[in-house]
């Protein structure tokens, strides 16, 4: 039996497809196992280049797999994609995993820390509250333009609806004084998590070496420091500043044939808003 050189795993919540190739690309195994027999498997194999998609657990898998001495790389699912040589399953996904790992040229996603995961779960439920409030706020605007009720755009001026809301309550229906109250406390109670969440970033980011080395960039504040260090790569990954900028999607992403050539700006949707509201505080200044 030739001696297995590198596993792709297709990751799953219950079921793992693994498959096993020797160093011509033969393949030597192909199988279908548990979480749990996975975990007792990858731990009886020698080290080896073990290859996933940069998708849901592979960090975690990564860093378990790694303290069993494996060589573990994360390929971006996009770029396993044009290896697959037939019909999409999990056997043949597993495959193609194992055969774009061993290509030269292939690009690799860093396993993140525990801390880096941490963080980013931190800036995450914050964006996701703020477009929770925003879903609110619209809803509640909304329904009272129906009642001849218009207020200016902003989280700001939601207290002009509560406000209305208070001084016609005799005047409106019940059922809708009831719903109006329902969505105001709603948009108190977000507006309270993100202000505790916010405080958590602005703390973690001045008792952090990284985030405070980024706070000094003008136009960078708290949320979009720990934004960079909870997803970016290690810095020295980049050969250069430009790298790092076509990596946050700074850059126009070209798409040309003969002398046409087409551009769009393709910025990362996580980092543009809290981009754009420092970058306007620097215009202040």
């Amino acid at each position: 039996m030739e001696e297995v050189t590198v596993i792709g795993v297709d990751l799953a919540k219950s079921v793992f497809q693994v498959h096993g190739a020797d160093v011509h690309g033969g393949k030597v195994f192909s199988k279908k196992l548990t979480r749990a027999q996975f975990a007792r498997f990858m731990k009886d194999q020698s080290p080896c280049l073990v290859a996933m998609e940069a998708c849901g657990t592979a960090h975690y898998w990564g860093r378990e797999l790694e303290q069993l001495g494996h060589n573990v790389r994360l390929i971006p699912p996009a770029y396993v994609k044009p290896f697959v040589k037939r019909q999409k399953n999990d056997a043949a996904d597993a495959e193609a995993i194992a055969e774009a790992a061993t290509r030269a040229n292939m690009r690799f996603v860093e396993i993140k820390s525990e801390d880096q995961q941490a963080q980013g779960m931190l800036f995450r439920t914050r964006e996701l509250l703020i477009r929770q409030r925003t879903q609110a706020a619209n809803a509640l605007r909304a329904h009272l333009s129906e009642f001849g009720v218009i207020v200016p755009k902003g989280i700001h001026n939601i207290d002009r609806l509560a406000q209305y809301v208070d001084e016609a309550e005799r005047i409106l229906p019940p059922s809708l004084v009831q719903a109006s109250r329902l969505y105001l406390e709603q948009i108190a109670l977000t507006n309270q998590k993100i202000a505790e969440l916010t405080q958590a970033i602005q703390t973690y980011a001045r008792s952090n070496t990284d985030t405070q080395r980024l706070l000094t960039i003008p136009g960078v504040g708290p949320v979009t420091a720990m934004a960079i260090t909870a997803f970016a790569p290690a810095m020295e990954t980049f050969e250069r500043g430009r790298n790092f900028s076509a990596w946050l999607g700074l850059v126009p992403k070209q798409h040309s044939t003969s002398a046409t050539i087409f551009t769009e700006i393709r910025k990362s949707e996580w980092l543009r808003r809290p981009e754009a509201s420092e970058r306007r505080d620097v215009r202040r200044t």
